[in-house]
């Protein structure tokens, strides 16, 4: 039948005088007052279920059952309460509730019936009469409470799930709610939420792992799996590092941390999904078509994820692989920048991170990374740089051009930069576009590429710099119309980079240009392309 509150006799199945419940609004925050009264004399057992607001109201459901319960319940009982709903969950919330007997009777809680003390003599009648009411209305009250509870517990979740089928979504509050608390789950959960991991469900593959859509029903929310190779030394690697480094990051750019696992040497880390996939998928392997304003408002998302990275957290956030296809974009096209599996936490003004092999992505890459194997904070303002490029122009990291009717590759920055130094730096603006754009936003989105992108690291714009040009509270950079060498200095190769020379001025690289063959205080060295680490990921994460 409906929803409903009766007396249940050892089972459901035996409920005695049911009436129907239907105006409660529990589920939406409504909270109700339940009244049990068991009368041992007359054995009438009453429930009373009304709005917490007063029993002066419409909205109440009542029953009345003459009933012995000496029949039901053991001398000796426990008073307590729980609910019951079969295959589902709990919903209900108890805010207070007290017991109250006419009888004043002392027990011991703690110990089995106490044993009654020499004294005058009793009258065994009355004694017996005295333990009966006790029992009867302490287990009265419980077997009452016991059903209300289970009843509206029942009542709850049904029509939550009746709600949900018919709307195919819960209310924004609750979802969020659930899902910023990042959790540990277990291996079942996420092996039913990902239907076993099946290839139906691959969003994604990289070189250490594969990415799968998921849902999980306590949120009703899709979300991505990132499931670690086994046997993958560097993966275990990035699965460490990217949860002890993205649990203690909140920004409305970055992909957020729902939960993780590693049960039985399983290494699975649980993100909320973002239906309109990366940045480069839609630039490039896609005929859909990003506007100026989606690329522009991207292009800014970005900027403002690497600004809480670099200057807004506690430590100073190295993410080491910022590129289009870990820009994730959300139903309105927003980015949220992901994938922390090479970042790492240093001090700000420390340094750099020295690493062993040279983790990346072609074209991404940093020129001071491939030749020092230190990353700083500057090697991802370069990928900023490039990722922006990406956008304007909507080629490659690492681009096909065509000239004189022949197909070549080269280094998108470097492309740029020669149109720049031939004065038509709006032709590199994506023509698919078809000239539907800002050409001021244009022109300032590839000069902040180029110069955050610059061969030297000293003469790269720092984020803030960035976003004042990119928000129009800046003056354009001015840069050289030759690009220059990359050049690096002692400080960098001793691993004492100091914030001022980090920081220099970008607006001086014309000068530094014209003068870096003195070697006063710098070392030249040639461009070099170095191997990158054997099957890191260079597709789509999600």
């Amino acid at each position: 039948m409906s929803d409903h509150v009766a007396i249940d006799l050892n089972s459901v199945k035996a409920s005695l005088h049911p009436v129907e419940w239907l105006w409660n609004d529990i589920e939406n925050g409504g909270k109700v007052d339940a009244f049990i009264t068991y009368n041992s004399s007359t054995k009438n057992l009453s429930v009373l279920l009304c709005d917490a607001d007063g029993l002066t109201h419409q909205n109440s459901s009542s029953l009345s059952a003459i009933l012995d319960l000496s029949l039901y319940l053991p001398e000796w009982v426990t008073f307590g309460f729980s609910g019951s709903t079969g295959r589902l969950s709990e919903l209900h919330t108890i805010y207070s509730w007290d017991f109250s007997s006419s009888l004043q009777v002392s027990m011991n809680p703690t110990s089995n019936p106490p044993n009654v003390a020499p004294g005058p003599p009793i009258n065994p009648k009355r004694k017996s009469k005295t333990w009966q009411w006790v029992v009867l209305a302490i287990a009265g009250g419980i077997f009452a409470l016991l059903l209300v509870l289970g009843l509206a517990s029942l009542f709850c979740k049904r029509r939550k799930y009746r709600r949900m089928r018919e709307n195919g979504t819960m209310s924004a509050n609750v979802d969020m709610e659930m899902v910023t608390a990042p959790r540990k789950f277990s291996y079942r959960e996420l092996w039913l939420a990902t239907n076993n991991f099946a290839d139906k469900g691959l969003l994604g593959e990289g070189g250490f792992g594969k990415v799968y859509l998921g849902f999980l029903r306590d949120i009703n929310s899709n979300i991505a799996v990132k499931r670690i190779t086994p046997n993958s030394q560097q993966g275990v690697k990035e699965y460490e590092s990217e949860i002890t480094t993205i649990i203690r990051l909140r920004h409305r750019n970055l992909v957020q941390l729902i939960g993780w696992c590693h049960d039985n040497k399983v290494f699975l880390i649980v993100y909320e999904f973002l239906p309109n996939r990366s940045l480069d998928y839609h630039l490039h392997r896609e005929p859909c078509l990003l506007t100026w304003d989606t690329r522009y408002k991207i292009a800014m998302g970005v900027a403002s994820a690497l600004f809480y990275l670099q200057e807004e957290c506690d430590q100073c956030v190295l993410h080491r692989d910022i590129k289009s296809s870990n820009v994730l974009l959300d139903l309105s096209y927003n980015a949220k920048l992901g994938d922390f599996g090479l970042a790492r936490l240093v001090d700000h003004g420390q340094g750099s991170q020295t690493t062993k092999l040279i983790l990346g992505t072609d074209g991404y890459i940093a020129p001071e990374c491939l030749e020092t194997y230190k990353a700083i904070k500057e090697s991802d303002i370069y990928g900023f740089g490039i990722v922006a490029l990406e956008i304007a122009s909507g080629k490659k990291a690492v681009a096909v051009i065509e000239r004189n009717g022949k197909r070549f590759k080269t280094k998108l920055v470097e492309w740029v930069w020669e149109l720049y130094r031939e004065e038509r730096l709006l032709d590199a603006a994506d023509p698919r576009l078809s000239g539907n754009y800002d050409t001021e936003q244009m022109e300032r989105l590839l000069l902040v590429g180029m110069a955050c992108a610059h061969p030297n690291y000293f003469d790269r714009p720092s984020i803030t710099q960035a976003i004042e040009i990119l928000g129009s509270k800046a003056p354009p950079p001015s840069l050289p119309r030759e690009m220059p060498v990359p050049i690096y200095s002692a400080a960098l190769q001793d691993n004492i980079v100091t914030p001022s020379a980090a920081t220099s001025s970008y607006t001086s690289a014309s000068s530094r240009s014209q003068t870096q063959s003195s070697g006063t205080v710098l070392s030249i060295h040639s461009f070099k392309d170095k191997t990158m680490a054997p099957g890191y990921d260079t597709e789509a994460k999600q």
